[in-house]
């Protein structure tokens, strides 16, 4: 069972930024005198956004992503691409709810 996606980036700020619009809420998070870097769970698995310091970044890469409506993308399915250059294939389900 997968439970961990860790992309690193040498565009931390874009990438937490890109994937925040997206509706993810990232937490700060650094362990013992690692690197800061951002931090969500999608169902069970963590979802990371590193700082690529002396690892190469995370080359080419197709995530698929399915996100419930308010996320701040209309509802359907859409191809994206991350500051990087990684596909984001996201579906967004159903509608916001009415206000």
């Amino acid at each position: 069972m997968l439970d961990l996606i860790v992309l690193y980036t040498d565009r931390l700020d874009a990438c937490h930024a890109f994937y925040s619009g997206l509706g993810l809420t990232f937490q700060k998070e650094q362990h013992g005198s690692g690197p800061e870097h951002f931090s969500t769970t999608l169902g069970s698995v963590v979802f990371e956004l590193y700082p690529a310091g002396e690892k190469p970044p995370t080359g080419r890469l197709r995530i698929g992503l399915t996100l419930p409506p308010g996320s701040g993308v209309e509802p359907g399915r859409h191809t994206l691409t991350d500051p990087d250059g990684r596909t984001v294939a996201l579906t967004v389900t159903g509608r916001p709810p009415s206000r």
